[in-house]
């Protein structure tokens, strides 16, 4: 992928980000935030999960964060769901698990956002087979449908439609299914990848109606990225991109945008950004220098080569500044790329949003 007009870290746009960042972070854009996934915007649910293994509870996660301490959340920061909820002014959108814990004592009300994101989950069911726990994207709409139930109760309905069509529902899933074919032989067997990138896109319209028949309106959906590119993924190919991988995840990007105009098209009142992730991390591997990076292959934190051999655990090795890297661990970028991603979610050119990006969405 060739290099583009806009790469959202020279000077002048950094400034312009900061300047509209800093407004953004004033004023309350919308009424609230509703989000679903994995990993990527996972902000704690999976520290609820007994039976899960995908966690990240322990050192090195969350060296950088506010509180210098681990929040679950797959960075050594804040991640993506942070910075989308900074960009419109709120509060980062709590993990559903913690709102319903026995052990939260405060009344819970979920009109001011719900974060359902599960590290691990997948669009496919069955997708969390190596972390033996998740909140597959079934569940996580599930738990929805009750916490609608909860507020239509609180606000009645009218109320409530009004306050779900200025909210946004953000979407970031479909990571894990892909690695989920590559590592599966059986998959493989059942279905030929084109089947199986199409039926996921299948399969996310129906959840996605779900939402739309439980209110939501305003959708900003991401595409998945490079995932050749990640350092797990680099280990099998003599640290290069595994380019059937990308391959892959690119057709199924295809797919989901034409699956999205198509939906689109059939109801009325679906307002949607894309954002091309593929485009955007791709961006940041080719010209690194541009958004002050110096290291796209290998994670700050693991053990063996590119730091990939092993998860990030508590006796991994951690670099010392983690403003250098892209990746974080064998899959998750650093707060430093989450950072720069948000920023093209939300005032991206056409190349990386389409129709229209996030700051438009708010807007319409």
């Amino acid at each position: 992928m060739g290099k583009r007009a806009f790469l959202g870290c020279s000077l002048l746009s950094i400034i312009y980000a900061f300047i509209f960042s800093f407004g953004s972070s004033k004023a309350q854009m919308v009424p609230a935030v509703y989000v679903f996934g994995d990993s990527l915007v996972d902000v704690g649910n999976n520290n609820y999960l007994t039976l899960s293994i995908a966690k990240a509870n322990h050192r090195h996660y969350g060296i950088d964060f506010p509180t210098h301490k681990p929040t679950g959340r797959f960075s050594n920061g804040k991640n993506a769901a942070d910075f989308v909820a900074e960009k419109l002014g709120l509060p980062t959108s709590p993990p559903y698990l913690s709102l319903v814990s026995k052990a939260n004592k405060n009344n819970v009300s979920f009109m001011d956002g719900v974060s359902f994101a599960s590290a691990g989950a997948g669009i496919f069911d069955g997708t969390d087979e190596r972390y033996r726990q998740s909140i597959p994207l079934t569940k996580q709409v599930d738990y929805y449908s009750i916490v609608h139930e909860e507020m239509t109760r609180e606000v009645g309905a009218a109320g409530l439609q009004k306050h779900l069509s200025k909210s946004i529902f953000v979407v970031v899933i479909g990571s894990n299914d892909i690695f989920g074919y590559f590592e599966s032989s059986d998959l493989r067997k059942k279905s030929t990848p084109q089947q199986y990138v199409d039926s996921m896109a299948f399969s996310l319209k129906a959840q996605l109606q779900r939402l739309y028949d439980h209110g939501a309106r305003k959708f900003e959906i991401a595409g998945v990225g490079a995932l050749g590119c990640c350092p797990t993924f680099r280990l099998k190919n003599k640290t290069e991109c595994v380019v059937e991988a990308n391959y892959w995840s690119a057709k199924y990007n295809e797919g989901l945008q034409s699956m999205l105009k198509e939906w689109q098209s059939e109801k009325g009142g679906i307002i949607y950004s894309y954002f091309d992730t593929y485009a955007a991390i791709s961006d940041l591997i080719q010209s690194p220098a541009s958004c002050g990076f110096t290291e796209v292959k290998a994670a700050c934190c693991g053990l063996g080569e590119l730091n990939a051999r092993a998860p990030c655990l508590p006796l991994s090795n951690l670099c010392p500044n983690r403003q250098d890297h892209i990746f974080f661990d064998q899959f998750h970028p650093t707060e430093a790329a989450s950072s720069i991603l948000v920023n093209r979610i939300f005032d991206g050119p056409s190349s990386y949003t389409s129709p229209i990006n996030m700051r438009q969405l708010v807007a319409a």
